[in-house]
C-alpha cells in the first residue's frame, strides 16, 4: 500500500475521503471494486417512471393540437377543454403501453381519493411535463402538493391518527431542504450567530458541518445515542431543558447507525418539550422513514415543533432527480416565534420582505423559506422545476395506489437480506432488534474483535492505533471501499457499509474480504504476544 498522510486526510468529510479510499482499491484494475460507500441505491421504482414516459407522449399530442397547420415543429399550451375525453382515447389507443394504465389509474386515485377533478389533474399533469409556464404557485403545483401530501401523511404517522393540516415546499432534493432551512432560520432571525443547536449524534456528516461555516457559527450541543442501543437516553434527553438551545436536528432513522427511534425514545423527547420546551424548532431529516416497519416521524408525534425534510431520492432510486420537500404544520413554532418579535425586528423583516406583498407580517414561514430560496428578489421564478413536480407526485402516486404494499416489501426484504448476507460471511451472529431499518449497519470494530477474537485483541487493536488504516488497507489489499464511522462523529472505532447499492453476491464478498483482514491483524496480534 501506498504511503498515505493521515494528518492531511484528518479534516475530510467521508464523502470527500472516498475518493482516496477508491483510487486505492482500483490500484489492481483485474480485482473488482466493491464500493459501499456512498448510500446511492442500485434498484429504482419503474412503474412511476413508464408512467412519466406515457405522460410525455399525451401531453405532445395535446401541445402539437394548438398549431398543428404549421410545419416548424410548432407546439402550443394544451386546452383544458376536452382534455378528459382525449386522454380516454389515448388509454384506449396506447393502453398496452406500459406506464398507461398507471396513469388512468393515477387520475382515477386522484378524483375518488383527493377530490380532484380529472380535467383539473390532467390539465396540471400535462402542462407541468412540458415545462412551458413557471410555476405557479411557486411553492408546488396545487394539486401535486395534494398528492405529496397524502404520501407523506401515509408515511409519516405510523399507526397515528393522520392529519392533513400541513404544507409542503418542493425542493431540489434533501440537501436543498437542509440549506434553504438554515439560511431562512438566520434571515428570519430565529438563529443567530453563537446559538446553541442540539444534534442527534451520530448523524449525517453534513448536519456537523453547517453549523461551523463562517456564515453560521453555532455551537453544537450533542445528544449522543447510545451506541449498542442506538437510542436516546433520558440523561441526553434532559439536555434540551437548556433554554439556550433553540434548535434540534434529528436524522430519524438514525445515519450511519440505521436504527429508528422507539416508540419510548420518541414519547420521552415529546413528552419533554411538550412541558419545558414548546419554544424549540425542530428539523427532522426522515428520508430512510420509509425503510422502516410502522414508522413514526417527529412531524407526527410533535407537529407544532417540527419542520420535516423528505427526499425522494434513496426510497425511489432517484438521487440524480434531485426530489426533496419541506413538510410544515399550519399551527408551528416557527411562525409563532415571528410574530412574537419586537417591533424592531418586524420592521426589519417588513423591508426585507416589501416587494412580496403589501403586509409583509402575513407571509408565514414557509413561504419566506420559497423567498429565500431564491434571495427574495427572485421570489417569482421559485419553484422546483415542473417535471421534477410531476414526476414526483408520480413517485408518490405509485406508493398510495399501491395498496398491498408490494414495493414497500421489495424495497426491505432486498436491503435486510443483503444484512444478512454480509454478517452471515463475517461470521458473526445478530441479534434482534425491531427498530434497525438495514439500510446501512455499522461495523464496530472492537464489537466484531471482541465477538471472533477477545477483549485481549480488541486492547491491543486499540492500543496499536490500528484503526487509523485499517479503511487504507481494507480499499488497497481487497477493493472494498467503506467510510468511517468517526465522519459521522461515531465515537467507537467503526465503518459504515452501504446495503443499498450493490448486488448480493458483492456483500458475501465485502463479508468474505472483511473478515479476512480483521483476521489478518488477529495473526498480528498472535505473534506480537
Amino acid at each position: 500500500m501506498q504511503n498515505i498522510d493521515f494528518a492531511q486526510l484528518a479534516d475530510l468529510s467521508p464523502f470527500e475521503l472516498k475518493d482516496t479510499l477508491i483510487e486505492l482499491a482500483q490500484a489492481k484494475p483485474d480485482r473488482p471494486l466493491l464500493d459501499a460507500g456512498r448510500g446511492n441505491p442500485n434498484f429504482l421504482a419503474v412503474n412511476p417512471r413508464r408512467a412519466f414516459l406515457r405522460l410525455g407522449d399525451f401531453s405532445m399530442q395535446e401541445a402539437e393540437r394548438a398549431y398543428a397547420y404549421l410545419d416548424a415543429g410548432f407546439g402550443g399550451i394544451p386546452d383544458t377543454d376536452g382534455i378528459v375525453g382525449r386522454f380516454d382515447t389515448f388509454v384506449q389507443e396506447s393502453g398496452q403501453q406500459p406506464g398507461v394504465q398507471f396513469l388512468q389509474k393515477a387520475v382515477s386515485y386522484a378524483k375518488d381519493r383527493l377530490g380532484i377533478e380529472k380535467a383539473d389533474f390532467l390539465s396540471e399533469l400535462v402542462n407541468a411535463f412540458l415545462g412551458c409556464n413557471y410555476p405557479v404557485p411557486p411553492r408546488m403545483l396545487t394539486h401535486m402538493e395534494s398528492v405529496v401530501k397524502a404520501y407523506l401523511a401515509e408515511e409519516m404517522y405510523g399507526d397515528m391518527p393522520i392529519a392533513h393540516d400541513f404544507d409542503v415546499f418542493a425542493t431540489e432534493g434533501g440537501t436543498a431542504s437542509m440549506t434553504y432551512s438554515f439560511q431562512t432560520m438566520f434571515k428570519n432571525g430565529l438563529l443567530k450567530k453563537g446559538d446553541k443547536i442540539a444534534l442527534i449524534t451520530p448523524i449525517f456528516t453534513p448536519y456537523l458541518e453547517i453549523p461551523g461555516l463562517s456564515e453560521f457559527e453555532l455551537e453544537i450541543v450533542e445528544l449522543r445515542l447510545d451506541e449498542e442501543t442506538w437510542q436516546l437516553p433520558q440523561s441526553e434527553i434532559n439536555k434540551l431543558a437548556d433554554t439556550d438551545i433553540k434548535l434540534l436536528c434529528v436524522v430519524n432513522p438514525a445515519n450511519p447507525a440505521s436504527v429508528k427511534m422507539s416508540d419510548e425514545c420518541l414519547d420521552a423527547l415529546a413528552e419533554l418539550v411538550n412541558t419545558q420546551r414548546q419554544d424549540l424548532f425542530i428539523i427532522t431529516d426522515d428520508v430512510y422513514g420509509t425503510f422502516a416497519d410502522n414508522f413514526v416521524s417527529l412531524f407526527a408525534k410533535l407537529p407544532y415543533n417540527t419542520l420535516c425534510v423528505y427526499s425522494f431520492s434513496k426510497y425511489f432510486g432517484a438521487t440524480g432527480w434531485r426530489l426533496g420537500s419541506i413538510a410544515i404544520q399550519h399551527n408551528n413554532v416557527f411562525d409563532d416565534a415571528i410574530q412574537a418579535m419586537n417591533e424592531e425586528q418586524q420592521q426589519r423583516l417588513d423591508e426585507r420582505y416589501k416587494t412580496l406583498t403589501e403586509n409583509p407580517r402575513e407571509i408565514r414561514f414557509i413561504d419566506r423559506i420559497v423567498a429565500e430560496s431564491r434571495s427574495v428578489a427572485l421570489n417569482h421564478t421559485a419553484g422546483l422545476s415542473l417535471p421534477q413536480q410531476v414526476q414526483m407526485g408520480l413517485f408518490a402516486l405509485s406508493c398510495l395506489m399501491d395498496t398491498q404494499g408490494e414495493y414497500k416489501a421489495a424495497c426491505k426484504r432486498i436491503i435486510r437480506e443483503r444484512h444478512n448476507t454480509l454478517y452471515k460471511n463475517l461470521g458473526v451472529a445478530l441479534e434482534h432488534d425491531a427498530n434497525r431499518v438495514d439500510y446501512y449497519t455499522l461495523l464496530e470494530l472492537d464489537v466484531l474483535g471482541r465477538k471472533l477474537y477477545g477483549q485481549a485483541f480488541v486492547d491491543w487493536f486499540k492500543d496499536a492505533n490500528k484503526g487509523k488504516d485499517f479503511l487504507f488497507r481494507l480499499a488497497a489489499n481487497t477493493g472494498v471501499v467503506l467510510l468511517p464511522g468517526k465522519g459521522f462523529d461515531v465515537v467507537h472505532g467503526s465503518v459504515r457499509v452501504s446495503l443499498a447499492n450493490l448486488t448480493h453476491y458483492e456483500y458475501a464478498l465485502i463479508g468474505r474480504e472483511t473478515r479476512k483482514m480483521l483476521d489478518g491483524y488477529f495473526a498480528e496480534f498472535q505473534a506480537a504476544q
